[in-house]
């Protein structure tokens, strides 16, 4: 795997900086970006750029594609079939090592998503009684193939619980019901369930056991970032700034989601944003850099994928990020 280049990305940024402003005789940089899924709160301040034509005065003509999950995100932005996407980081390093060729460039998600969920009527009380009884989630859901972390970080074996397999959709309605004891899902729904079950819901988020790998990012086809430096500059430094803007205020970017998307609710939006708000925030975002990347935590990140997934050629984790496209004016607040 070829590393980023950062002397190459030096003279990229030096282009920028002795570079004109954007005027009717510069053409526009046209940019598809995958999204991981459907449009969701996570994606509301891409739609609040482009309603407020942000995109447009930066240069940038910018489409946005539904996704069907991150692998496929993945994979079209490794492949070159659309220059810019989202994708979750542990995707992208699996897709990496199988020869695509991504670097992410701003993290949505700078905490894990992964959360386990039950019924504290069940006579669960926390992880340390998950023992002898069912965790319900698909085949290749990302909780069930790292579960021995999780196992280990709370003291259990892993053959501590019993694996139901049951389709995503399938997984609250399964737990209401009492068919299943556990399930895992992402702390984006969290108040669908809070709604649901009220003071019966239990649940525990990974990075409260120290299991906190780096989730949704912006990730982008090296070949075009290396063709294109500006126009990736323009991209993520704006969308960085509508992150900024819809963390100080929501309503807008919940708004401009609602218009451009069909079939979302309002209030489970407005919920949503509020959770991922707190995806967002780590020491590094909020002190050095919203959207940026720890070397250590990407380090770690790294390793676990690389312990639970397949990896076909190992490489550099360095290789696959940089934070050189981020403006250190906007950091994050503490949630």
């Amino acid at each position: 795997m070829r590393r980023y280049g950062r002397s190459m990305l030096a003279a990229g940024l030096a282009i920028l900086l002795s570079g004109t402003a954007f005027g009717p005789a510069f053409a526009k940089d046209k940019i598809n970006l995958v999204l991981n899924w459907t449009p969701g709160a996570d994606h509301a301040p891409i739609f609040l750029a482009l309603e407020e034509g942000r995109y447009d005065k930066a240069g940038i003509e910018l489409t946005v594609e539904s996704g069907k999950g991150s692998a496929m995100s993945a994979q079209a932005v490794g492949a070159g079939a659309s220059p810019m996407g989202i994708a979750e980081m542990g995707t992208a390093f699996v897709a990496n090592s199988k020869g695509a060729d991504l670097v992410a460039v701003m993290a949505i998600y700078a905490n894990s998503p992964f959360v386990l969920y039950w019924k504290k009527s069940s006579g669960i009380n926390g992880p340390k009684d998950f023992a002898g009884h069912t965790l319900g989630n698909p085949p290749a859901d990302a909780a069930r193939v790292m579960w021995p972390a999780f196992a280990q970080a709370v003291g259990l074996a892993d053959g501590a619980v019993s694996f139901v397999n049951i389709a995503p959709q399938a997984k609250m309605p399964t737990l209401v019901a009492g068919r299943i004891d556990i399930i895992s899902d992402f702390y984006n729904g969290h108040d669908l369930k809070i709604r649901e079950l009220g003071d019966d819901l239990g649940f525990i988020r990974w990075s409260e056991v120290g299991i906190n790998p780096y989730g949704n990012s912006i990730v982008v086809n090296r070949d075009y970032l290396m063709k294109n430096p500006q126009a990736v500059r323009n991209f993520v430094q704006v969308t960085q700034r509508a992150y900024a803007d819809c963390v100080a205020d929501h309503k807008p970017c919940v708004a401009a989601l609602l218009k451009r998307a069909s079939g979302l609710e309002e209030r489970a939006m407005m919920d949503q944003w509020g959770r991922v708000k707190e995806l967002m925030a780590d020491p590094y975002t909020t002190g050095t850099a919203l959207g940026g990347f720890d070397k250590g935590r990407m380090a770690a990140t790294y390793d676990l994928i690389k312990t639970y997934f397949s990896i076909d050629k190992p490489f550099d984790p360095t290789s696959a990020y940089t934070n050189d496209f981020l403006s250190t004016d906007v950091k994050m607040t503490a949630q």
